[in-house]
């Protein structure tokens, strides 16, 4: 291997794979004998040690199991996969994937959870042409929103609310045919049993109670945490006086907002007007 096409510091799968690399010299092996030891081919593991290739959580586990590391290369990719995520972000997910009841209130685009993957593909893409990510934290942004989706489908599903700002349904995102497919989406979504979708339409002006995405979670004890972001941070909240506040703002917000079936209706309408 030429060592001059790996910079440890030029990110965190650079950092990650120098490590690899670091272990596996300490004890003398081949990269061939490496590779026969984690399952993978020699041409695999070049490519992680180099930093060209995301390592993922099977190799991690693969790799600790090989060095006999406990579990610090699973660390590492764990700390390295959340690096693009807001402060708080990973813990809130973990709650998210069991929770019994979600109510979402999103302002500007759709709600995480909701989105295509052509819809969150476009909204990464656009995050990587402005320098705000890189395009691996772009892929990890969009496989792990996958994942967090298909938590949800499980055996028995959470309720889950949903209520927008309805700046996210007239925010065109990735032209035409992305946005029809989401809506469409929508569509699908208001129909299924456990679920509730209301827009907060324009008209509601003053009388709209939040100005930043909400997120609240009832685990299955019946507490309630919520998480909150701005542009450059997120919060994570279980304390009660904090709570209850924002579940009382949240329950005045779907008074104001439209019926499903209105909601549903402008949507609709909107999907008209593509075709």
């Amino acid at each position: 291997m030429n060592r001059r096409e790996l910079n440890p510091d030029s990110s965190p799968q650079a950092a990650f794979g120098a490590r690899v690399r670091k272990l596996r010299e300490d004890r003398g092996w081949t990269q061939e004998e490496l590779a026969h030891r984690m399952g993978y081919s020699s041409t695999h593991m070049s490519s992680v040690e180099t930093g060209r290739k995301l390592p993922t959580l099977r190799l991690a586990r693969s790799a600790d199991l090989a060095f006999g590391t406990g579990d610090m290369f699973e660390r590492e990719w764990r700390e390295m996969r959340h690096g693009s995520l807001l402060e708080g972000f990973p813990e809130y997910v973990g709650y998210e994937g069991r929770a019994v009841e979600l109510r979402l209130y999103e302002i500007g685009i759709i709600p995480g959870l909701l989105q295509t993957p052509e819809y969150a593909r476009v909204l990464a893409d656009s995050a990587v042409k402005r320098q705000a990510i890189t395009p691996e934290q772009a892929e990890e942004r969009v496989s792990f929103l996958a994942e967090r989706q298909a938590a949800l489908e499980r055996t028995r599903p959470p309720m889950v609310f949903v209520t927008m700002d309805e700046s996210c349904i007239r925010r065109p995102v990735g032209g035409t045919s992305v946005m029809a497919a989401q809506l469409a989406r929508l569509v699908e979504f208001a129909e299924l049993p456990n679920t509730l979708l209301q827009v907060a339409p324009y008209e509601i002006g003053e009388r709209r109670t939040f100005d930043l995405p909400v997120n609240l979670l009832t685990l299955p004890d019946r507490s309630v945490i919520f998480y909150a972001e701005s542009q450059a941070q997120g919060h994570l909240d279980r304390e009660s006086v904090s709570v209850i506040p924002m579940l009382t703002a949240y329950h005045q917000l779907q008074g104001e907002a439209l019926s499903q079936a209105a909601s549903v209706d402008m949507i609709n309408q909107l999907r008209k007007g593509m075709q």
